[in-house]
């Protein structure tokens, strides 16, 4: 089996990288005939992460969108699938459903040597090409910047208490970026007080974050997971919500300028 077109990469002009390693919905024949009637819907994706962050292309950010269901193998775990928390978590194949449920019906698991080619074919060009463009820009600027976008649905009793913080920023815990950067990102979230937020608390960053974050390497990494009851109808069929997701956006414009200026000012 061979896959194509793992992601889609949208080449920008400045320092800064957003991916989007949550978003797609496609699926493999074996992985699409094994799915459980529950995870048929695909609660777990990253609904419109794309869409929501289309303004980032005129602030000349490169973006990379996995175009694979987190189903067939997550891209923001470690290729050996070492849990990033001590908490609930779904791993690099997940079993179950964020709310604990079963993934994929009884004895249809995609198997190993499937799993292997996700790995090979998906998991490793993703991350390839993130490496790629970082290089790139550093090569160019002299330092890069990564933001890891996301979403959850605002509660999920499994995962945590009561319902999600809106805007749930993460820096491993202040190792995957300099502490001035972080301090632009959380000034733009104390500027208003519409949307509730937090810095490394449930979501401190998954493996794109750690694996990236490099600030002694003047590489910078934040993972920004936002809970989607904000920009979307976190009932299914999913729909968008465009007037929230503005007032979002009205939010998220300020961040990542922010983060650009901020570069412009440590580096220029």
């Amino acid at each position: 089996m061979s896959i194509a077109n793992p992601f889609q990469f949208i080449q920008g002009s400045a320092p800064l990288l957003i991916s989007i390693p949550h978003a797609g919905t496609r699926l493999t024949p074996d992985v699409a005939s094994g799915l459980s009637d529950d995870a048929l819907p695909l609660s777990d994706t990253d609904w419109h992460i794309p869409e929501l962050y289309d303004f980032a292309k005129q602030l000349g950010a490169s973006i990379i969108i996995g175009q694979y269901s987190r189903f067939v193998i997550d891209l923001n775990r470690p290729a050996d699938d070492k849990p990033l928390y001590t908490t609930a978590t779904t791993g690099l194949y997940p079993d179950t459903l964020f709310d604990g449920r079963p993934t994929f019906k009884a004895g249809q698991q995609p198997t190993d040597a499937e799993r292997q080619t996700y790995l090979d074919e998906i998991w490793q060009p993703y991350h390839q090409k993130i490496q790629q463009e970082l290089a790139s820009i550093k090569q160019k600027f002299g330092y890069a910047m990564l933001f890891d976008a996301h979403s959850i649905a605002s509660v999920i009793p499994r995962l945590f208490d009561g319902q999600l913080p809106d805007l749930n920023l993460g820096t491993n815990s202040g190792e995957s970026c300099a502490a001035g950067l972080i301090s632009v990102v959380e000034a733009c979230c104390d500027a208003q007080n519409q949307f509730t937020h937090v810095l490394n608390g449930r979501f401190k960053g998954g493996y794109i974050t750690r694996a990236y974050g490099q600030p002694e390497n003047h590489q910078h990494a934040i993972q920004l997971e936002l809970a989607q009851c904000n920009y979307m109808d976190e009932i299914e069929p999913y729909p968008y919500a465009p007037a929230k997701a503005e007032q979002l956006q009205a939010v998220l414009k300020p961040m990542l300028s922010g983060m650009l200026h901020w570069g412009e000012k440590q580096y220029g």
